[in-house]
């Protein structure tokens, strides 16, 4: 059987915040910090109280001792047997006085403690805290005592001493020491936490702004950046951090805007033409020359798009994050041949020399070398004055190959050099032409040269246009 959760609670997995979870860490630290702390003096002071208990039992064993070697014991005993209590000082001591073998002379024990069956310290020597044992009672209680022996006028002249105490006061104290150590702790934390939490959530005011602008930036407002007026040192970072992320959004947002305005409009175009013709063939019966002639312009409309289509398939690949190339060793000399040899009819059309100058070998895919190679000399020869010359130049550098594709035509003005690798992105004012290309060109070969981690760059000076690729080695 499934039953629903009831409605307003939270989930039990949900995370701690972060102003619960530095309240919690200061409160845990306080109360082992406290309770450490007291359990050191807590140590020290059960060892003092040792030490002064074990101190008192054997002062009184010397005293014991000292007076029976100035008087008769037996009389003593039978004169005075309340002296002896009183001088234990305790109503849970112990005190046994006897003849060694012989019945007890006196014993005093109101506790009822066991009597300990021990060695005395002989006569002659002096009492020390080593001679006190240590044991516990029946209910835990510490329990100390000593034996001792003292020389005597009576015969057999040395009487055994046997004293000892039960700690009980001591425990009590001890105990409630510890108790207070206890409450002071959870106490120290309670309040810590309290305070943590306080000056965490106002320590976090610069956060919760943080969020607040962030959450205020959308689509409408990609321009905005979030101040760095009275951040705290910790999160200027994560603001430049932030302002960065912005500023490619906005580029990605305003490229991807400018890309589906042009590639609406690249479409438009070709699609209209389509229209337009079969329209106009749809209005009256037609000579089959006509058709012909029809079909073979759809065809070239459709080739168009279906190049275009291709193209922005590739990009899609190739911008990728995953998206592999196969690198291997190329002659240059071999691919410059071979696309020469390619565009040779091309060039002849315009009147255009193909010159090839440099060798070596490079490290790049094969084909996505011979697309941007392809792309760069078809765009040369497009704009190329007729009769000039096409010079596709190899160059060997120390860290790679920097191969350009040089032509002699109109300077490209410097406002469009920036932008001639964008995708749509033309600089002739022709791009309304049905046979003009799709803009596409420069934009693949950029991404072709981001594949590699290449740099690509043009420079168009006194009517001479330099395309460079310069690919770095393996």
């Amino acid at each position: 059987m499934k039953f629903a959760p009831f409605p307003g609670l939270l989930p039990l997995t949900r995370p701690l915040s972060l102003t619960t979870r530095l309240s919690l860490i200061f409160a845990l630290l306080s109360f082992m910090v406290i309770t450490l702390g007291g359990f050191t003096l807590y140590r020290t002071l059960e060892t003092q109280l040792s030490i002064r208990d074990d101190g008192a039992l054997l002062t009184r064993v010397e005293q014991i001792r000292t007076l029976l070697r100035d008087e008769d014991v037996i009389n003593l005993i039978h004169d005075k047997p309340e002296l002896f209590a009183n001088m234990l000082g305790n109503h849970e001591a112990l005190l046994v006085l006897r003849f060694h073998g012989q019945s007890p002379l006196i014993e005093v024990n109101p506790g009822n403690s066991p009597v300990p069956d021990i060695i005395p310290v002989p006569a002659d020597q002096d009492l020390t805290l080593a001679a006190v044992q240590h044991r516990d009672a029946r209910d835990d209680t510490p329990f100390i005592y000593v034996s001792a022996a003292a020389k005597t006028s009576n015969p057999p002249h040395e009487l055994e001493i046997i004293s000892g105490r039960l700690m009980t006061e001591r425990t009590r104290i001890l105990e409630v020491y510890r108790a207070q150590i206890i409450l002071l702790a959870l106490a120290a934390a309670l309040f810590t936490a309290l305070f943590a939490y306080l000056i965490a959530r106002k320590g976090l005011d610069p956060l919760q702004r943080l969020a607040g602008q962030t959450a205020a930036i959308g689509i409408q407002n990609l321009s905005v950046r979030i101040t760095r007026d009275r951040a705290p040192p910790e999160l200027l970072t994560l603001i430049d951090a932030f302002n960065q992320m912005l500023d490619r959004l906005e580029i990605s947002f305003t490229q991807l805007s400018q890309v589906s305005a042009d590639m609406a409009h690249d479409l438009r175009t070709p699609i209209g033409i389509l229209l337009g013709q079969t329209e106009v063939a749809l209005s009256q019966r037609r000579q089959v020359d006509y058709y012909e002639q029809l079909l073979g312009s759809n065809f070239e409309e459709l080739q168009r798009l279906s190049n275009m289509t291709d193209n922005m398939l590739f990009l899609a690949r190739a911008e990728h994050a995953n998206h592999a190339i196969e690198r291997r060793s190329l002659d240059l000399a071999e691919e410059f041949q071979r696309i020469a040899e390619y565009f040779e009819g091309p060039a002849d059309e315009r009147t255009l020399r193909l010159t090839v100058q440099g060798a070596g070998t490079l490290s790049a895919d094969a084909n996505l070398l011979r697309r941007a190679l392809a792309n760069l000399l078809a765009n040369a020869i497009r704009y190329a004055d007729e009769g000039s010359e096409i010079l596709l130049l190899a160059e060997q550098q120390p860290d790679g190959v920097n191969i350009s594709v040089i032509n002699h035509g109109p300077t490209i003005d410097k406002a469009h050099l920036a932008r001639l690798f964008d995708r749509f992105y033309r600089a002739d004012p022709s791009r309304n032409n049905a046979h003009h290309a799709s803009g596409l060109g420069l934009s693949i070969v950029r991404s072709i040269m981001n594949l590699h981690q290449g740099q690509w760059q043009v420079s168009s000076v006194e009517g001479v246009t330099r395309f460079s690729l310069f690919f770095p080695a393996e």
